[in-house]
């Protein structure tokens, strides 16, 4: 039931563009007009964070290579820290992803309304926002066939016409639009940590291929590769999308843009047409970044399910995609975004999102700890044989980047983060509790079965008792009728007879 074969496996094409499709989402159109305040000192925080997020997925690959299981993140930190360390991976990273999706599907109505100018009512958004949400999820249910051909296609779909404003746009670069350097007004290191404050969660995403490693085809070769690929591929897009659009408007519109690409095409072409070829770009990069994370979204909990620290439902796969975990996710932000739009009020919303800018770095934190914890516990063979310099070079500065990735979260997101997934622990106990039920029921069915082979039925009936006696400390529930002695009495003759 749990491992059920399915059509079709992820190439490293594929596996490239679950991980590049799932970094640029939606932020990226606003991304611009976001940093340019803080003047072009934040290309270099850009630069800064690329790197980091490289050497990060360049961590997953070398894990990749030890233990090339669905679930990534989650396996690696079960493997060196253990099931609780395993189960937190797991239930951030879970939590993070639907609460995530629900977010990505209302940013997905703001574009709709552009490409269809309508009566705007919540009616009507929620139903977009639904079927944003609902419309990845059935891809995802049809199979790991249909979840790579939507991810391939509405990533190719999405970088291209941000590739077109990226590359274009530097023939219509004027120095001229550039602000100044260092715009915060305060030191330069300070200004360069303002804006990486900002672009820190540009990266979360980069992952996506360690995440899915079961479904990858030739996993200890392809993760690494898909996720240093996909994470240099999507950089490219921010770097040079960022630096075109900075050249082609100028600072001040820049500052006050609610649409920089979309100002950015205009001001190279002339006319109105550039706000309706963004806001299909970014409808399609919404649509193609939620069923990449719809699929995230169930690989966590199937993972830890397969080690018992998740329910055993979710577990369940059908043709390559665990699909109690999808439909479990998949209603979960269809509540959320219900709740966003009939509530009145976006304060349980918007403290959920909050909670996942959190969330999202646990598990980087736990996998890099975990490819230190392997090198320098004498595991080094796990990892990799004769690069034991670089990879703790690389493991290093994966954690750091993600320790800077908890830093730039922010007090509130931290605190309220902390409270949410320490509210886990109440699963995670329920969970181990039955597994440890589990196994003494399992242990009591062993021994009664190999008695009863060795020594025949009746032999076996009485290993059953004894072996229910020894799991559970004490006399069988009929061994005071059979003349056992009560517990603490000594043993007579007539008790023994």
């Amino acid at each position: 039931m749990h491992n059920q074969p399915h059509p079709r496996r992820f190439g490293l094409p594929t596996a490239t563009a679950l991980v590049m499709g799932n970094i640029i989402g939606g932020g990226i159109f606003l991304l611009p007009a976001s940093v340019a305040p803080f003047g072009t000192l934040s290309l270099l925080a850009f630069a800064v964070l690329t790197l980091g997020a490289i050497a990060l997925a360049l961590v997953f690959g070398r894990l990749a290579e030890r233990d090339p299981r669905t679930g990534g993140p989650y396996v690696h930190a079960r493997a060196a820290f253990g099931d609780f360390a395993g189960f937190l991976s797991a239930w951030s990273y879970w939590t993070m992803t639907w609460v995530s999706n629900a977010a990505l599907a209302v940013a997905a109505v703001g574009y709709v309304h552009v490409l269809v100018p309508v009566h705007e009512s919540r009616g009507v958004d929620l139903a977009v926002a639904l079927l944003a949400l609902w419309l990845p999820a059935l891809a995802n249910l049809a199979g790991t066939r249909w979840v790579g051909a939507v991810q391939l296609v509405s990533t190719v779909l999405k970088f291209i016409p941000l590739l077109f404003v990226a590359v274009v746009g530097l023939f219509f670069f004027d120095p001229d639009n550039l602000g100044s350097f260092n715009g915060s007004g305060g030191s330069a290191l300070g200004g360069l940590s303002a804006a990486a404050a900002i672009l820190l969660y540009s990266y979360v995403g980069v992952e996506s291929a360690s995440m899915s490693a079961g479904e990858v085809r030739d996993p200890r070769r392809n993760v690494g590769r898909a996720s240093v690929l996909g994470t240099m591929g999507a950089a490219v897009v921010y770097l040079l999308g960022t630096v075109s659009v900075f050249g082609t408007v100028a600072h001040k519109e820049l500052v006050a843009s609610t649409a920089p690409f979309s100002d950015a095409v205009d001001a190279m072409f002339g006319g109105g047409w550039g706000g309706t070829l963004i806001a299909l770009a970014a409808v399609v990069s919404i649509v193609g970044a939620l069923n990449g994370w719809t699929l995230m979204s169930a690989q966590a909990p199937y993972a830890a399910a397969r080690d018992g620290l998740f329910p055993a439902a979710f577990a369940v796969k059908r043709r390559g995609v665990p699909t109690f975990g999808v439909f479990v996710g998949v209603i979960l932000a269809s509540l959320l975004t219900v709740v966003n739009y009939t509530s009145g009020s976006s304060g349980l919303f918007e403290i959920l999102v909050l909670i996942t800018t959190f969330s999202a770095t646990v598990p980087y934190l736990l996998a890099a700890g975990a490819q230190v914890y392997f090198l320098l516990s004498g595991r080094r063979e796990e990892v990799r044989s004769g690069r034991f310099a670089r990879d703790l070079v690389l493991a290093l500065a994966g954690f750091g980047f993600s320790f800077w990735l908890v830093a730039g979260a922010g007090y509130a997101a931290v605190y309220q983060g902390v409270l949410f997934l320490f509210a886990g622990v109440l699963v995670y106990v329920w969970m181990a509790a039955r597994r440890k039920s589990g196994a003494g029921v399992a242990e009591i069915a062993e021994a009664t079965e190999v008695a009863g082979a060795a020594d025949g039925p009746a032999a076996g009936t009485a290993a059953g008792v004894a072996a229910t006696e020894t799991a559970t400390g004490g006399a069988a529930t009929g061994g005071a009728a059979a003349g056992a002695p009560a517990a603490g009495a000594p043993a007579t003759a007539d008790s023994v007879a």
